[in-house]
């Protein structure tokens, strides 16, 4: 993967009549796996669209891997994979002739495309399934089919629009597995969603959306407060507050959680200390963290 900014975007604007579904949006994003989340009709779809140049900007300036859209659509659309939300695979054909036809698009000989469509699948975990016609096909099923077609030409970035859309939740769990595995592979990701757990298992960088506007563009590990120390307790959480208050500390106490804070201070060593004088015991120490869900519901961070 390279240290370059895998997309950067100044300004963009886009509306569907008068409609505006992009509205100024503005970020930089660096490589690895990126999410981009929002309530459904937040725009990231039309982002996507976007990036790709399916759809053209009102205004405003993209590049996606260092290439100017849509001047170099061509250029970005053959270093690109997409991963759509809808269901677009056709029901006549089998896995593997689709995966071979998307390899041959993608530039592939007709032989090397279909050695490479069987490796995706197999990837995928549709080995034993390459020969079914794909309007059989389960939910989980085709939803494998759709990412084995978004990286059969090996490209560097793929765009993953609700990758984990009708799934249950072990077939959720293993869908993220591989987009997790995307790493081992040199290829970047973006990830489209609007369930922030998802995200927050499986990205680096979160972009979030409101109304066709960016509330935050920041990594996930700044979402954690590192001067506040959050210690679930086991045992008496009230005696373990008493304990860090002596020592001069700031205590929230919610059931057995408790977030402490020192100015001047280590809230950490604080914490440790004030869990043996009360005589408890812990079940996680470290650092306050707060969720996407907490960040969106508060109307997002502008900064970074």
């Amino acid at each position: 993967m390279t240290d370059a900014p895998i997309l950067s975007i100044s300004d963009l604007r886009f509306a569907y009549g008068d409609i505006v579904a992009i509205d100024g949006v503005s970020c930089e994003v660096p490589a690895g796996r990126i999410g981009l989340v929002g309530a459904n009709g937040a725009g990231k779809t039309t982002l996507l669209k976007l990036l790709l140049g399916v759809l053209l900007p009102a205004d405003g300036r993209i590049q996606v891997l260092g290439h100017d859209m849509p001047r170099h659509t061509l250029d970005v659309r053959s270093r690109v994979g997409w991963m759509p939300e809808g269901d677009c695979l056709p029901p006549d054909q089998t896995a593997a002739d689709f995966l071979g036809y998307a390899a041959e698009l993608g530039g592939l000989p007709v032989r090397a495309a279909r050695q490479r469509a069987s490796d995706v699948l197999g990837l995928v975990g549709l080995h034993e399934e390459r020969f079914r016609y794909m309007g059989g096909f389960s939910t989980g099923m085709k939803q494998r089919a759709k990412l084995a077609q978004a990286i059969v030409h090996d490209p560097e970035l793929v765009l993953l629009d609700e990758p984990t859309a009708g799934l249950d939740p072990e077939g959720r769990t293993e869908m993220l597995d591989l987009v997790r595995r995307l790493d081992e592979f040199g290829i970047n990701a973006i990830i489209s969603s609007h369930v922030l757990t998802d995200i927050e298992s499986t990205c680096d960088w979160v972009v979030m959306l409101d109304g066709g506007k960016v509330l935050r563009s920041n990594p996930l590990t700044s979402l954690s407060t590192p001067d506040v120390a959050e210690v679930e307790i086991i045992g008496d959480p009230q005696a373990v507050a008493s304990a860090a208050r002596r020592a001069g500390a700031t205590v929230e106490v919610d059931d057995a959680t408790l977030l402490i804070s020192a100015p001047g201070g280590d809230p950490f060593s604080i914490a440790r200390d004030a869990v043996l004088d009360a005589g408890a015991a812990f079940r996680r120490l470290g650092a306050k963290r707060t969720t996407l869900e907490d960040v969106f519901m508060e109307g997002g961070d502008t900064d970074g």
